[in-house]
């Protein structure tokens, strides 16, 4: 097909794209943002008669290295460890790849130009190839891999388990509120553009040096649609630009997207780059060297700074802050240290660290072992079954159950930061300011003086303790159906021991009561109240309890 054709093609497509003259449109994906002012033009033209062969390729790619895998044999020389946080990542990667699927009909809904439409269109299917293969990819390690328990039940397990409502609340944040604010700045300007620098690119990495051939073919192929979907939310952010009535939206919506893609997929992607590897090579890099690669230089410096140009006002504060949790706050070796407390609650096997983990972690972050290492030590102790309880029911453990943050639903784990203010009738607790600042101030119907009836809510049933609240822990995990088919050996184990007689069942769970601490804070007085948070804000690093009188 010549040029002219592609041209004409292109055209004769965008006619398909019309509006009613007989009947008032229905506003079903609300915006406060205005667009009369956009320029009505793509500055990416989609290439027609390129697309679809190109995935065809691509996708004949991704099947035939699957085959590759079982033929080569891979699933016996793979890292337990790394399997075993797949079990969680595969579980959590196909949701945000369907709900972005589902966001393109917000966008196409609120930006009144058939050219981005027809970009939005196929970026939809992008997104639905992207949860395909991912699916695929986690049955197949079902098949082949030496524990298949836990990769039966990912989607049941994700939903029940005491990460899932992090992955929910992050994925369904591309489908809900403004259409613009969820479908676009969340989703195209930040997660897209920044964190799949980290997420498709750093992991497969990770994914190849632990023996896991398979998942770098598959991520390799979803990040290479990623320039596309680049370019339809530049498109569409420019277009915003051109009404003075916007930027104050933008600027509120990047403050809060970029700030919850920091919190949860740092958290996740960190933990499973930095304690899912055993690859210990001092040369590697570290997830904060990576992410000051790819995310602060590559996209913040790149990227972001540059849209100073247009009068925008970028939240350089939350990005240095974000650097600063991570390099100096220990955030992600927070986050991996409450998952692996919590292991009881999931469906997922986590290894504790040894001497070759200690060795790395202190070399890439000087001061770790002080830290964290003594509790890790406590982790491997206690992994032992020998009559004691799960470690975080374990007073010698020394560790706090942390609050939630009631926005990312990342605990509050940067003990001094910790915020707490009652919103909508319900004390509720905060990591961080920001995150406080998006339930208080930004998702609201009005905004600095402004009205905005199309922002969305954070509300419902959102933490996972406060569902399970007063319930037996035996009685938690039979619900959520994290026991195996024998009827009484636990999925999840806080070692990667498959004998039998080492193997935590119901009996170690059985008589133990699970406590919300958000449940207890309401029940407080203000005055017992005060008291509470401010010996949790004097404790810590890795969750230890603050001294008697510290907080005084």
């Amino acid at each position: 097909m010549s040029r002219a054709s592609i041209t004409k093609a292109h055209q004769k497509i965008q006619e398909l794209s019309w509006e009613p003259t007989f009947v008032e449109p229905v506003d079903k994906y609300p915006t406060d943002y205005t667009f009369e002012k956009a320029p009505k033009k793509d500055p990416l033209k989609q290439v027609l008669r390129s697309y679809f062969p190109m995935e065809e390729e691509k996708d004949n790619r991704v099947f035939g290295a699957m085959d590759g895998a079982i033929r080569g044999n891979m699933f016996r020389q793979v890292q337990e460890r790394w399997m075993e946080w797949q079990k969680l990542f595969l579980s959590i990667i196909p949701f945000p790849e369907i709900s972005a699927a589902r966001a393109m009909p917000l966008a196409i809904n609120a930006v009144p130009n058939p050219e981005v439409h027809n970009g939005l269109a196929i970026q939809m299917i992008d997104e639905v190839r992207h949860s395909t293969i991912q699916m695929n990819l986690k049955r197949l390690y079902m098949q082949h891999y030496i524990d298949p328990a836990g990769f039966d039940i990912t989607e049941k397990g994700f939903a029940n388990c005491y990460a899932g409502t992090i992955g929910r609340q992050f994925g369904e944040g591309f489908i809900t509120g403004d259409a613009i604010t969820a479908a676009n700045v969340y989703l195209t300007i930040v997660a897209e553009t920044a964190f799949t620098n980290v997420l498709f690119v750093a992991m497969p990495g990770e994914a190849a040096a632990n023996g896991d051939y398979l998942l770098p073919t598959v991520f390799h192929s979803v990040q290479s649609d990623e320039s596309r979907h680049i370019s339809n939310g530049y498109s569409i952010i420019l277009m915003a630009l051109a009404d003075e009535r916007n930027r104050q939206l933008l600027e509120r919506d990047l403050r809060y997207a970029w700030w919850n893609n920091h919190a949860v997929v740092d958290a996740a992607i960190g933990t499973f780059i930095e304690y899912g590897t055993k690859d210990r090579r001092k040369d590697r890099e570290s997830y904060a060297e990576m992410w000051r690669r790819w995310i602060y230089d590559d996209y913040y410096r790149s990227y972001l700074v540059p849209l100073e140009k247009y009068g925008l006002t970028i939240p350089h504060d939350l990005v240095e802050e974000a650097w600063n949790r991570i390099i100096n706050k220990g955030y992600i070796h927070e986050v991996a240290q409450f998952f692996a407390t919590g292991w009881f609650a999931n469906y997922w096997r986590i290894d504790g660290m040894d001497d070759d983990d200690f060795e790395w972690f202190e070399h890439k972050y000087p001061g770790w072992y002080d830290k964290y290492g003594k509790w890790w030590e406590r982790y491997r102790d206690y992994s032992v079954k020998n009559g004691h309880k799960p470690i975080a029911f374990e007073p010698g453990a020394e560790y706090e159950y942390p609050h939630r943050c009631w926005t990312c639903m990342v605990p509050a784990l940067i003990r001094e930061d910790i915020v707490v203010d009652e919103v909508d009738g319900q004390v509720r607790t905060y990591c961080s300011e920001t995150c406080h600042w998006t339930d208080k101030v930004a998702f609201r119907p009005e905004y600095e003086g402004r009205q905005t009836p199309a922002m969305g809510r954070l509300s419902g049933q959102r933490e996972w303790e406060t569902l399970h609240h007063g319930k037996d822990v035996a009685e938690v995990m039979q619900e959520s159906g994290f026991v195996r088919d024998d009827g009484h050996t636990l999925v999840p184990q806080p070692h990667l021991d498959l004998d039998p007689k080492k193997m935590w069942t119901l009996d170690e769970a059985k008589g133990i009561t699970l406590q919300s601490p958000n449940v207890l804070l309401n029940a407080m007085s203000p005055e017992e109240r005060e008291q509470h948070i401010a010996h949790y804000r004097a404790g810590g690093p890795a969750g230890r309890p603050a001294p008697e009188g510290a907080s005084a």
